[in-house]
């Protein structure tokens, strides 16, 4: 991987709250704090396409991100985005011939014991070793979006049967 193309569409992983998780904004993307404070061995460019929480994201916006990804060289990409419609987001990506990952948070970014980090490098790994296509990297799996869901309840993904 010569560079990896992180685009940015708020969600979980973003969330600042400001009272016990009901009054919240969708801050500035922490990915790029979080892969300089790990010492990654890549480049990466950061592209902040949406600061939204993904109930909020529309068909537009999906194809405002697809287009964005198409005009760029990059040929690995990681998406930060909100859990609730990221299976959503992934199906519009899958057939751009280039490898990317979805990845999110069940907790935000800057709260002790949040899963970022976790899903950041396992979607890390993911990119660069999966072959073109659209995945999704929750939970420590890898997932095909059309086999794949958010289980509310149990505030995880779950494969499809």
């Amino acid at each position: 991987m010569d560079e990896l193309l992180i685009v940015t569409t708020g969600g979980t992983i973003d969330k600042v709250y400001f009272d016990d998780k009901s009054d919240y904004q969708v801050g500035e993307p922490q990915i790029g704090n979080i892969l300089r404070e790990l010492g990654v061995a890549f480049r990466f460019t950061v592209i902040p396409a949406l600061r939204k929480d993904s109930l909020h994201i529309s068909d537009d916006d999906r194809q405002m991100v697809r287009t964005l990804i198409a005009a760029q060289p990059q040929k690995h990409v990681l998406i930060t985005h909100g859990t609730d419609t990221m299976v959503e987001t992934a199906k519009v990506l899958a057939d751009l011939g280039k490898t990317i990952v979805l990845t999110g948070a069940l907790s935000p970014a800057r709260f002790r014991g949040s899963d970022t980090e976790f899903n950041v490098g396992c979607a890390v790994g993911a990119v660069q070793s999966m072959p073109p296509g659209v995945y999704i990297a929750m939970n420590g799996r890898v997932w095909d979006p059309f086999k794949v869901r958010k289980n509310v309840a149990a505030n995880r993904f779950e494969a499809i049967e």
